[in-house]
């Protein structure tokens, strides 16, 4: 199979690059590099079945052409930049909804069919129902980020129901593992490389997170589309378990050898937007045969060692 995927130079992307490479598929990458890292993509521009191209998704004549010839399109790219969405309101509509509309009409334009889109647990907003399970109620938006991946969601059906596309929607937790590079375990091993004294801690340290190691979240995508062949198919992605923030903290300073003082900045949200509690129900991911190997402790502890192995992702290199 021709793969297209969108954000290849990322986090979640890199991984999904390598791994459909190493099932033997044609892989065509696409990203504009502004938040991938080039050297994400080491091993897989040494597979001659890869090809990247760089490019912008609101570049409509380059993302169609690259396209072209792709048979299904893994929609990775996004804006992920949830914590500061409301200093530059229009960017997450324009990097991830219109960026959506626009991989769907490149995909009109040359034929390609199927799509699976990264979509967020954030969608739910503070839900009332937990476990969150998809049939879920939708209450009020509380981020930019959040309503613009809704946005793509609903943009995605459309076609599908339009123009005979098939879609597969995943609703993720925070994901992490290799290659993560945003988000609080990045942003606290960064302070304590500072200084490993002090660590700050933005809310009460008392938020209900739950978190997906990424090669568990790419499992759960291929195996999906290999099961489903529902018109448009929409999961959560997660683990059956959650913890708080602080003892995510408790975790990563014990990899690390640290005591630091901790100084909270106080409210049960670090920033506007900020869901004090995801816990996604996956039963029905589940019962396509799939679980997760790995437990949000676990993860933890792989992606900081991993990150105390590659500096580099620490820093802004390449």
């Amino acid at each position: 199979m021709r793969c297209f995927v969108t954000g290849c130079a990322g986090f979640i992307g890199s991984s999904l690059t390598d791994r459909l490479l190493t099932q033997g598929h044609d892989v065509v990458g696409y990203d504009n590099l502004s938040t991938g890292r080039s050297f994400f993509l080491r091993d897989a521009c040494s597979n001659e079945r890869f090809q990247f191209v760089k490019g912008d998704l609101l570049d409509q004549d380059s993302l169609t052409a690259a396209l072209d010839g792709s048979e299904f399109v893994f929609h990775l790219a996004a804006n992920a930049d949830v914590r500061f969405g409301t200093d530059h309101p229009t960017k997450d509509l324009h990097q991830n909804t219109i960026a959506t509309v626009n991989v769907l009409e490149a995909m009109r334009a040359t034929g390609a069919k199927r799509i699976a889109f990264a979509s967020t647990g954030s969608v739910y907003g503070e839900a009332k129902i937990f476990p969150t399970p998809e049939t879920s109620p939708f209450p009020i938006q509380t981020s930019l980020y959040a309503a613009s991946k809704l946005g793509g969601e609903a943009f995605i059906e459309a076609y599908c129901e339009g123009f005979g596309m098939q879609g597969y929607i995943f609703r993720f937790v925070s994901i992490l593992g290799e290659r993560y590079t945003h988000g609080h375990i990045v942003d606290f091993c960064k302070q304590l490389q500072e200084n490993p004294g002090v660590l700050h801690v933005l809310g009460n340290g008392k938020q209900r997170k739950s978190y997906l190691y990424v090669q568990d979240c790419i499992d759960a995508i291929l195996l999906t589309i290999e099961k489903s062949n529902a018109r448009t198919t929409v999961l959560n992605l997660g683990t059956d378990e959650y913890c708080e923030v602080i003892d995510s903290i408790g975790w990563i300073c014990e990899e690390l050898g640290v005591k630091p003082e901790i100084r909270y900045g106080g409210g049960d949200r670090g920033w506007i937007g900020d869901n004090p509690f995801i816990f996604l129900d996956c039963s029905a991911v589940r019962a396509l045969g799939w679980k997760p190997k790995l437990s949000i402790k676990q993860g933890i502890i792989q992606t900081v060692r991993y990150l105390r192995n590659h500096p580099e992702v620490l820093g802004r290199v390449g």
